[in-house]
């Protein structure tokens, strides 16, 4: 089977447009690859200086993966920072990594442009961290002779870019020391309306979250923004948010007994978000019980996250060992 890569950022409160548009097609990769899942720990050091946040947010998202279906008796789930050859392969990786792509990193010309606009030094707060980001991905990427990682539109460069740095050393040596990775783009991912209908992110403070308990989750389905139109009026199921989110956790028949409803007129938006609260609460409850039962006890969480890089290294150690021995430096 083809390698798959993962990335999981560690950035806590897991919401239904995570789940939806990142956990669920990420878990279907199983179906197909040979799936390595990670949880990219350092990454977050550009953005999270808080300790035991950070360390929160770490256990608070493998728990979530667990509870959501993540297995890791059947694929390869570890810690970022459990891999020390990351780090060695990332220095060597930026021997070959010139400058000017770094320059061209969409994240590193967003800061740059930010600053030109508040006329600031364009460098002002941009940390190494964030600059050296993709070459970081990329040790992530190619460390696991990854086939494929899949990625939304917005992440493609950063698999290009990989692609570039694997094939300079591949150049360089004259063999096919690294394997060049492929994005798998995810045109189909849903895309989930927040609260306020706008797409769920917690940039807009407008989401979900998965594992509210039950009380809390039907009072935020009960905020969700809708029109003015009265009960005795007939509604459009389409252009509903309430709707949209319905259809991603009801039945097909659930489904055309609601958009019925809707068109006959007779139906307030208060009972189409009981509704909805029905089918999201139906899907939710198991995988929140796992998920509070996961978290309870971090030590066996832990225990799952060291077992999962004990079975990550001798991959890692076998490609930076290829790269040692082509460099000349084994």
């Amino acid at each position: 089977m083809k390698i798959s890569l993962t990335g999981i950022k560690p950035t806590g409160n897991l919401h239904i447009g995570n789940y939806f548009g990142a956990i669920k097609p990420a878990l279907e990769l199983t179906r197909e690859y040979d799936a390595r899942y990670f949880i990219a720990d350092y990454h977050a050091l550009n953005t999270m200086r808080d300790p035991a946040e950070l360390k929160s947010c770490i256990r608070e998202v493998a728990a979530g993966w667990l509870a959501a279906g993540l297995d890791p008796e059947k694929v390869i789930f570890y810690r970022q920072s459990s891999i020390p050859e990351v780090f060695e392969l990332t220095t060597m990786l930026m021997a070959f990594t010139a400058k000017g792509l770094m320059n061209r990193a969409h994240a590193y010309k967003a800061a740059v442009q930010e600053n030109a606009e508040k006329g600031d030094d364009p460098d002002a707060g941009v940390n190494m961290g964030l600059f050296t980001y993709p070459v970081l991905m990329a040790a992530d990427i190619i460390l696991f002779d990854s086939d494929v990682v899949p990625v939304g539109k917005d992440q493609v460069q950063h698999i290009e870019m990989a692609q570039d740095i694997a094939q300079a050393v591949n150049h360089t040596y004259g063999e096919e020391v690294l394997k060049v990775p492929q994005a798998a783009v995810q045109e189909d991912v849903a895309v989930v309306p927040g609260l306020d209908g706008r797409k769920m992110s917690k940039s807009y403070n407008n989401t979900i979250p998965l594992f509210v308990p039950e009380k809390q989750l039907r009072k935020l389905i009960m905020r969700i923004v809708t029109n003015s139109q009265t009960v005795e009026e007939p509604k459009d199921p389409v252009s509903s948010q309430i709707f949209l989110l319905y259809k991603l956790f009801s039945t097909s028949g659930e489904q055309r007994d609601l958009a019925a409803r809707y068109r006959e007129g007779g139906m307030g938006w208060g009972d189409a978000k009981e509704e909805l609260f029905r089918v999201v609460n139906r899907e939710l409850a198991p995988v929140r019980d796992r998920f509070n039962n996961i978290i309870a006890d971090t030590a066996a969480l832990d225990r799952v996250l060291a077992a999962g890089a004990e079975k990550a290294r001798p991959i890692a150690a076998a490609t930076v060992k290829r790269f040692r021995k082509a460099a000349g430096i084994e």
